[in-house]
């Protein structure tokens, strides 16, 4: 992912976390929601995504389930920075989720806009997809 790409990208991300806390959903960090299969669902992303967390992320042990997100340790996110939309955006709190719904469908539209502004084609899958396909760093 080129340079230019990568920090756009990340400027989303810093404006979807302002959005987000200025909707005020409460977080019980439960960790429910890394727990995939538990909670009844599927994290979600694009390519972009995907490359930036990968780039970022602490290494994980592959091949990767689709039950629970690998980053996940004792209850929290041990790749917080480089998380994606889906994960900034989703909360358990019934009170916001027409709100997640909104800032969900805002910020996907505008990551799509970035992909093809770049001339790169769209991608959107599930995360152990995306997890699998990386290679396995050499030791």
């Amino acid at each position: 992912m080129k340079t230019d790409l990568r920090h756009q990208v990340l400027e989303l991300y810093r404006e979807v976390d302002e959005s987000v806390a200025a909707a005020g959903p409460v977080c019980v960090a439960s960790g429910r929601c890394c727990r995939f299969k538990e909670y009844g669902h599927v994290l979600f992303v694009s390519n972009l995504e995907a490359d930036v967390l990968l780039a970022d992320a602490p290494s994980f042990e592959p091949p990767v389930s689709p039950d629970f997100c690998p980053f996940q340790k004792d209850k929290l996110c041990t790749a917080r920075e480089p998380r994606p939309l889906a994960c900034r955006i989703f909360f358990c709190d019934p009170n916001y989720q027409e709100t997640g719904n909104r800032l969900t469908e805002e910020y996907l539209r505008r990551l799509k806009e970035l992909a093809r502004a770049n001339d790169i084609e769209w991608r959107y899958a599930p995360l152990h997809e995306f997890l699998n396909q990386q290679k396995p760093e050499k030791e």
